[in-house]
């Protein structure tokens, strides 16, 4: 009997298990670990959107099926977000599908448009399923810098000039999931005009567009002149409504790509269940002041975190956007990679980071740390990281070479 499959073979161990195992043993061992690891928000959602979910869950009718595609509501709803908050102009019936979380809409565009030998561009690191997506679908992946600078420019261009076959997408993602680094308007244009210039289809990441905090709201790939004639973009309500669980996203833009994707996924689910979409019309249509608060309580998270680090001798650039901070690991460890570096701090100092190689080589000698514990907490955290920076490296290091 056949053991060995095709798809699962291209795909390696996955990093943050290692890590994961040792943060499971230490919470069974009675230690209290400050889990930055996952960008999983701690919040509730807005009581109004909760309201709304128990409201419709009496109707009898709304426990049948649902629609792959999403209810036009919620279709609409997306529609009129991106009206006010871009000024884009998007058709509910043919510009935008409803997806079960914007990873499921990746994997399965992915899916949609990948033929054998098909080529997709990168930048790396990147977040697991710009990757993966596409290695799952038989893509070859062609990584590139992920920056805004002149090197992500160079690099792009010499993939679309390297005599082999013409890529069909390149993926973006801004404000980045992991680096949480921020992309203006002008880059987009120039990112646009490239794409534009080759052929070449844009899918871009926005899912933490509305978490930003220097007073310029990020842009979105579609504000730019004829972007919709080549790009489609993915959205969510799980960083900014706080409904991760809820797996509710979209998937918005160029006309071709929306079909494929909304005739795809029509072959594989019914879409979210019918209340949840309700609910979710009902956070993108109303009071937004909820918005305001969250973004306020990551912008605190983010000063208490980065700034004790910073104090702490862990030097670190402060995000103008994203739930993360993406620090480089501290000199003394670097011999050591960030793995082993996210081990010892789980072990040490009982905190746990996501290490940066999980999201490509580009990662490494970088984590993520993810700004999902409460003040309290992320203030005992900077305790313990501090008292771990004091203490001598070595014999940290020669601990870890005894597990």
């Amino acid at each position: 009997m056949q053991e060995d499959f095709y798809r699962i073979g291209r795909l390696p161990p996955y990093v943050f298990a290692e890590v994961n195992k040792i943060k499971s043993a230490a919470r069974a061992a009675g230690h209290d670990i400050i889990d930055f690891g996952m960008g999983n928000p701690d919040s509730q959602p807005p009581q109004h959107v909760i309201e709304k979910l128990r409201e419709t869950l009496k109707d009898p009718k709304v426990h049948r099926y649902s629609l792959s595609r999403g209810i036009h509501g919620l279709r609409k709803a997306q529609a009129a977000y991106y009206a006010r908050r871009f000024g884009v102009t998007l058709d509910p019936d043919s510009e935008i599908v409803v997806t079960i979380g914007s990873k499921e809409g990746l994997a399965n565009l992915a899916q949609a448009i990948t033929g054998p030998g098909d080529r997709f561009v990168v930048p790396d690191p990147s977040y697991p399923i710009h990757v993966w997506g596409f290695v799952i679908a038989g893509a070859e992946v062609v990584s590139i810098p992920n920056s805004t600078g002149e090197d992500f420019f160079t690099a792009l261009k010499a993939v679309f000039d390297d005599g082999k076959r013409k890529p069909v997408a390149l993926i973006v993602n801004y404000p980045c999931n992991p680096t949480a680094a921020s992309a203006n308007f002008e880059f987009y244009e120039r990112v646009v005009d490239i794409c534009r210039h080759y052929g070449v289809y844009i899918l871009s990441d926005l899912a933490y567009c509305e978490l930003y905090y220097n007073g310029n709201p990020p842009p979105s790939i579609l504000q730019v002149k004829g972007a919709k004639d080549i790009a489609v973009e993915f959205t969510t309500v799980s960083k900014t409504y706080s409904m991760a669980g809820w797996r509710i996203g979209f998937a918005v833009g160029n006309k071709t790509l929306i079909a494929a994707l909304t005739k795809i996924k029509s072959y594989l689910d019914y879409g979210t269940f019918l209340p949840v979409q309700v609910a979710a019309a009902a956070a993108l249509n109303g009071p937004q002041e909820y918005v305001d608060n969250l973004r306020a309580m990551y912008k605190s998270r983010r000063d208490i975190l980065a700034e004790g680090m910073i104090d702490a001798g862990w030097k670190v650039t402060i995000p103008d956007a994203s739930m993360f901070l993406w620090a480089e690991i501290p000199e003394a460890y670097k011999a050591i990679g960030c793995l082993e570096f996210s081990k010892l701090l789980l072990q040490h100092a009982d905190v746990a980071v996501a290490p940066g190689i999980g999201f490509g080589p580009g990662g490494e000698g970088y984590v993520r740390i993810a700004l999902v514990e409460n003040k309290n907490r992320i203030r005992q955290a900077v305790r313990n990281i501090k008292q771990f920076l004091v203490s001598d490296p070595q014999e940290k290091i020669r601990s870890l070479e005894k597990v």
